[in-house]
Parts: C-alpha cells; sequence; structure tokens
C-alpha cells in the first residue's frame, strides 16, 4: 500500500510581491529558500508544509481552494477585513445568510468548527479553518452565521469533521 502525504500547494499569482505580502500579512508566513525558476516563484512556509507562489497569468478556478488551520481566527479576520487586496467570499450560493450582514460573515457548522472563506489578491479562495466558534469574541467577529447546506449524518454513520480522525491533527500542531 502507498502512503501518501501533502508536502505543498502551488497557486496562481499575477502580482507574486503582492500575493506574498498578503500572506505574510494575513496569515504570518514566511519566506523559505526558493529555487530560481524560469518565472517567478516564491515558497512559504507553513508549518512544515509550503505554499508555492508562482507568477503567471493562468486563470484562478472559481470553486478550487485550499485550507489554513489558524491559531488565531480573531487576527486572521481583522487582517483580512483590513487589508485592501483581501477579499471575504460570501457562500449565498450555500448558505442562508441570517447573520448581520454588516460584516462579513464567518461560518460555522453544527460541531462548531468555523470557517472563513477569503480570496487572496490573485482571486484564489482559502478556506480558513478554526476548531471552536465558542472561541470567538463576538465584538470582533460580529457575524456567525451557521451553515445550513449540510445533512446530518445517517443512523450509525459518521459524521464528517476536519479535526476528526481522517482530518487535521489539532494535538500536533499545538505541540
Amino acid at each position: 500500500m502507498v502512503r501518501s502525504s501533502y508536502t505543498h500547494v502551488s497557486i496562481t499569482a499575477a502580482d507574486l510581491d503582492e500575493s506574498v505580502e498578503f500572506y505574510e500579512d494575513v496569515f504570518g508566513l514566511e519566506q523559505i529558500p526558493t529555487p530560481n525558476w524560469n518565472l517567478p516563484v516564491q515558497w512559504l512556509a507553513v508549518d512544515g508544509l509550503q505554499l508555492h507562489l508562482v507568477e503567471t497569468e493562468a486563470n484562478v478556478p472559481e470553486f478550487h481552494h485550499f485550507a489554513l488551520h489558524v491559531d488565531d481566527l480573531e487576527h486572521v479576520y481583522t487582517s483580512v477585513v483590513e487589508h485592501p487586496t483581501a477579499a471575504v467570499e460570501e457562500l449565498d450560493q450555500y448558505v442562508d445568510r441570517t447573520g448581520s450582514g454588516e460584516a462579513p460573515p464567518v461560518y460555522y457548522l453544527p460541531n462548531g468548527t468555523v470557517q472563513l472563506y477569503v480570496r487572496d489578491p490573485n482571486g484564489t479562495m482559502i478556506e480558513v479553518d478554526y476548531p471552536d466558534v465558542e472561541d470567538l469574541d463576538p465584538a470582533v467577529v460580529t457575524n456567525t452565521v451557521e451553515r445550513d447546506d449540510l445533512q446530518p449524518p445517517e443512523p450509525g454513520e459518521e459524521a464528517g469533521d476536519i479535526y476528526g480522525e481522517y482530518g487535521f491533527d489539532l494535538d500536533a500542531f499545538e505541540a
């Protein structure tokens, strides 16, 4: 049997410097040594993995995304709202928005897992994950919206969880 693990995600950047600045400012990622390719590329460290930014005019798929766990969603939320090139994605096509509507929505699943959807300067969607909506300060994150597009599991069926057995190892992250 083959065992697989992620090493990196590569995404396009119309303006490499602008994209690097975004990921440094909003997510605290750091530049790491990058080979000299025949086009502008910068690698960033993501807790033992890598995000590769490649300056190219290739189209960004609208729905494709990658997800990042953060240990301070309030900081990321504030950074995104204040960042001139960031955009919070509203999932109106999936969620009946019942939040305040005055601030960008932060979605949460019935188990409390938080999802914030952001677009980087090039339009790449990033799902920002945090384990517990109850940890959020409502004075900072003012528009939490429960996702209502999820169906409960059938009796005897295990519910999916990005922080569960087959997802992100939160305990290893905090170690």
